[in-house]
C-alpha cells in the first residue's frame, strides 16, 4: 500500500468557534489562523492543529457521565501553574478528578472536557 494516513487535526463542535479557538490559543500559546463567520475557526498550536466547527443548538457533553466522548490531553510541566493559567483563561476544573496526582480534568468555555497532564508518552 503506497498511500499513507497521517494525523492532521481534531475538530471540536461548539457554539462559537472564534471564541473557543481564542481560549485554546491563550492556554497553548497558539495562533488562530482562520475564522469564517461563526461557522469555523482554525488554531495552530504546539503539537498540531485544532479546528472548531459552529453547531446550532450545541449542547456540551456531560463528564464523566458520557462514556463515549473524546477529549484532548495537553502535556504540562507543572500542574498547578498550568491549572491557574487555564482557569484564568476561562476553564472550569471538574470536581471529579480520577488521577489528580498526574492529570487534572477541566471543561473549556463550551463545556468540552480536556486534561492537563504530566504524562508525555511521545517526548
Amino acid at each position: 500500500m503506497a498511500a499513507s494516513i497521517r494525523f492532521s487535526s481534531v475538530t471540536i463542535a461548539c457554539p462559537n468557534p472564534e471564541e473557543l479557538a481564542a481560549f485554546y490559543a491563550d492556554i497553548t500559546d497558539g495562533e488562530v489562523t482562520f475564522t469564517h463567520q461563526n461557522e469555523w475557526a482554525s488554531l495552530r498550536c504546539p503539537g498540531g492543529r485544532i479546528e472548531f466547527m459552529g453547531v446550532p443548538n450545541y449542547e456540551p457533553p456531560r463528564w464523566p457521565e458520557d462514556t463515549s466522548l473524546i477529549h484532548i490531553d495537553f502535556h504540562v510541566d507543572d500542574l498547578e501553574v498550568a491549572s491557574t493559567r487555564a482557569e484564568r483563561a476561562g476553564a472550569t476544573r471538574f470536581v471529579t478528578q480520577p488521577n489528580a496526582s498526574h492529570c487534572l480534568v477541566f471543561a473549556d468555555p463550551a463545556g468540552h472536557p480536556f486534561c492537563l497532564t504530566l504524562i508525555d508518552e511521545v517526548g
